[in-house]
């Protein structure tokens, strides 16, 4: 049997097959444009959440206390206003690690450093320790290694304690 008979023979099935293939290929990059552009509906949607969030400091002004450096939880206590806010932020970072950890968004860079230099400040540190027993163990292992070398080179005692985070499978990076 020649190649033309076999093709006589056959030709539905071979149009089918590569109608199948094709559809299959076609299906695969729609797949994954969705995938990219999704990601990118997620990152803009963070953004805005994450700008509502820091435009409320402009909005309320007895929120700037929570960036003072100098602010003195055990003198004058956080208020509830500035713990709401805190709090809030929170949330907001935990959903951004649990959406990074699953993949729909790409790693923040930077993010690390954010979590650093916000929890170094007397406020935020004081409301965490409030709320971290609340939060999810993977994310508050996050969150601490972000600022445990700080707490180290800067003298002071990790709130971590000695916990080993350089081994925890699944966190952020």
């Amino acid at each position: 049997m020649g190649f033309n008979e076999w093709i006589g023979h056959n030709w539905i099935a071979l149009i089918q097959t590569g109608t199948l293939a094709g559809g299959l290929l076609f299906t695969g990059v729609a797949v994954l444009l969705d995938a990219r552009a999704r990601r990118v509906g997620n990152l803009i949607q963070l953004t805005q959440q994450h700008r509502d969030l820091w435009e409320r400091l402009y909005i309320q002004p007895e929120l700037a206390r929570i960036l003072d450096p100098a602010a003195d939880p055990a003198r004058s206590p956080v208020t509830a206003e500035e713990e709401m806010f805190v709090i809030f932020l929170v949330l907001h970072l935990s959903n951004t690690y649990y959406a990074t950890r699953a993949g729909f968004i790409h790693k923040l860079h930077g993010l690390r450093k954010d979590i650093e230099r916000f929890f170094s400040l007397p406020i935020p540190r004081a409301v965490w320790e409030k709320v971290k027993d609340l939060q999810d163990e993977s994310f508050v292992r996050f969150v601490e290694r972000s600022f445990a070398d700080t707490d180290q080179s800067h003298g002071h005692e990790s709130t971590t304690g000695s916990l080993k985070m350089n081994n925890v499978q699944g966190d952020a990076h």
